[in-house]
């Protein structure tokens, strides 16, 4: 009975799962609720198991079926991966290398992977979008872009996969103008709340209301990393910058490091690469990512 297992079975218990009821997974997958039902139905008597438990108004998955759904979504994700590798193959390289750039990315490796891609990859052109949050994620959910590399967005949903990159280093600056630029040793946070934080954010619903690394009640919040940059030499709050960014204004005294009550002397974001599960890259996406690596 095992053998006549079916992918459609498993994508229709992971949906009901993911879903909270059948017939939310039946709206998701453009079938009835009955249909749905027969086919969980089916599933079990092959199994051998109880995937779900139809006591309550809902049903609810068991114990046993929460420990097959992991199983059950490696599956669907290796038939994806398989496909869209046959499709790979089938169609070879990629006409166009579309990739969603973190701001926060080194520019100079970003630079690097560009030069080397042009030169391996003359016929793919490439289109590269620079964004922050979200707005990075976004265009690979939507399969606008085929890579994502992120790191200013620590959740990352199910349909993506990631691979690391690097490690940035983050420093917290304000300008030698600025009333914390004078004070000594670790700021505490009740004096840092005084202040404004600038804080940088994006148009993407993926981060609407949430914040990270927000400190101050008092925020001032920009969608254009070099705008900040340009209003922390100014003097008009503090916030936290890549080091690679702000180093040359560090050395030459144009902003000035603090401590902040709470955080690590050694602020480091991972950097990594997203693209789909169902559509993974080329080998111009791929080459790309490797050359991302230091």
């Amino acid at each position: 009975m095992l053998d006549g297992v079916t992918l459609d079975q498993l994508r229709t218990f992971i949906a009901a799962v993911d879903e909270g009821s059948f017939s939310a997974a039946g709206r998701k997958l453009r079938r009835a609720q009955s249909v749905v039902s027969q086919t969980l139905a089916n599933l079990e008597a092959q199994l051998g198991v109880k995937l779900f438990d139809r006591s309550a108004r809902y049903p609810r998955v068991t114990d046993v079926g929460r420990g097959l759904l992991l199983d059950a979504r490696s599956v669907a994700d290796n038939v994806d991966g398989f496909k869209a590798r046959a499709r790979a193959l089938r169609e070879g390289l990629e006409p166009e290398l579309a990739v969603a750039m973190d701001v926060m990315y080194p520019m100079e490796a970003l630079t690097r992977a560009a030069t080397h891609s042009r030169r391996t990859y003359p016929h793919t052109p490439l289109r590269l979008d620079v964004e922050a949050l979200g707005a990075v994620m976004r265009p690979v959910l939507d399969r606008k872009c085929s890579v994502g590399v992120i790191g200013s967005l620590p959740i990352i949903p199910d349909e993506l996969h990631t691979e690391h990159l690097l490690d940035i280093k983050f420093v917290t600056v304000v300008s030698p103008s600025h009333t914390l630029a004078g004070r000594r040793g670790v700021v505490p946070l009740a004096t840092i709340a005084k202040q404004v934080q600038l804080v940088l954010t994006d148009r993407s619903v993926l981060t609407e209301g949430r914040d990270f690394g927000v400190l101050s009640p008092l925020t001032w919040r920009l969608a254009d990393l070099g705008a900040k940059h340009a209003f922390l030499r100014a003097g008009l709050g503090w916030g936290h910058m890549p080091l690679h960014m702000v180093q040359a204004d560090l050395d030459a005294g144009r902003l000035v490091r603090i401590r902040v009550e709470g955080l690590p002397r050694d602020i480091v974001m991972p950097m990594r690469a997203v693209f789909r599960k169902d559509a993974p890259p080329g080998p111009a996406g791929r080459t790309f990512m490797a050359m991302l690596k230091p």
